[in-house]
């Protein structure tokens, strides 16, 4: 029997990821860019049991049986595929963040579990392996291997499909939640959705890889106002190409319009906000470390904030996510 724990934050991207080119592989159809964040980790417990039948997964302490259970069934069959070892396993979870609304939390969630998994496994993987390998649970959890700003490749196969770190100013998001609770349709069957019945769909992927480059860009430069810029402008096209598919999907809610119009005013008024949104409600407010206390203030009608900065990549720990049993009333571990 062997255990790893192991820790990953959510990611925003700042030039988002819409739509595979490859499902089997989870290949984007294009290239995205993110921040990793200090702050909504995921931490994961696997332990490898040959008594197991079958693998078991908890989150937040509740014992997870369908969709939840089976993909990340399929995962561990990617890892055990690798390191030649077919024993099941049993695994522990705990987001920080609410989960399946808008907060990255598939993220973080196969972030952590592909290195936890991996170490239990024993494989013995770089940077780069790692990334590749968070990508086939989750896309977006290639780029929370990495700390503070990624690329994700897009790529052409599995070996080119992998995120990196880039250099980027110094900047914060001021995450302002308007809706905790799980969105009504996944991100994966919606990005599915629009792949399949938008019309602008394909203008989507080639307007992206050409954001991606002006992003890429920016960042190289330390411009801050083109850097956030094409942040609330992607944002805010990848929320259009989804609404447009049949049948249209929402994700943004009127609190979440308001926090779009409340970061245009700030900037009429001369501070540093620019808005984005992964698929969901909660909004989030680009901005610089001088500036974010004042942002947060300005949007705290609209919903919880909280301020957030670059973070870790996914890293191991010594401590493990305890035994069901061993908790006091089967309290969700902290």
């Amino acid at each position: 029997m062997t255990r790893a724990t192991a820790r990953a934050h959510p990611n925003i991207a700042l030039v988002k990821y819409w739509g595979k080119r490859d499902e089997a592989q989870m290949l984007p159809a294009a290239g995205s860019m993110s921040m990793t964040l200090d702050a909504f980790a995921t931490t994961t417990t696997v332990e490898v049991d040959g008594t197991l039948t079958e693998d078991a997964f908890s989150l937040g302490g509740a014992e997870q049986t369908g969709v939840a259970l089976d993909r990340t069934t399929r995962f561990l069959d990617v890892v055990r595929s690798l390191a030649g070892d077919g024993r099941r396993a049993r695994v522990r979870s705990h987001n920080e963040a609410p989960t399946a609304a808008g907060l990255a939390s598939s993220a973080s969630g196969f972030a952590a579990l592909a290195l936890a998994a991996a170490a239990a496994y024993g494989l013995d993987l770089d940077e780069r392996a790692l990334s590749r390998l968070a990508r086939r649970g989750s896309g977006s959890a290639t780029r929370s291997v990495i700390p503070g700003y990624a690329v994700w490749h897009a790529g052409t196969d599995d070996a080119s499909s992998y995120a990196e770190g880039i250099e980027a100013p110094d900047l914060r998001l001021v995450i302002v939640t308007v809706d905790g609770s799980p969105k009504s349709v996944s991100s994966r069957r919606a990005m599915r959705l629009t792949a399949a019945t938008s019309p602008f769909y394909e203008a989507w992927v080639s307007s992206t890889e050409q954001s991606l480059t002006e992003m890429v860009r920016a960042c190289a430069d330390g411009d801050v106002p083109r850097i956030g810029a094409l942040t609330e402008s992607h944002a805010l096209r990848m929320h259009a190409v989804i609404a447009t598919s049949t049948p249209p999907v929402r994700y943004l809610a009127p609190r979440s319009i308001e926090v779009f119009d409340a970061a245009v005013r700030l900037r009429e008024a001369g501070v540093t906000a620019w808005a984005t949104a992964d698929a969901g409600p909660n909004v989030c407010v680009l901005t610089t470390p001088a500036e974010a206390e004042a942002v947060a203030a300005a949007v705290a009608e609209h919903g919880e904030v909280r301020i957030v900065g670059p973070g870790p990549g996914a890293h191991l720990l010594a401590e493990h996510l305890p035994e069901p049993a061993q908790r006091d009333g089967g309290e969700t571990p902290r």
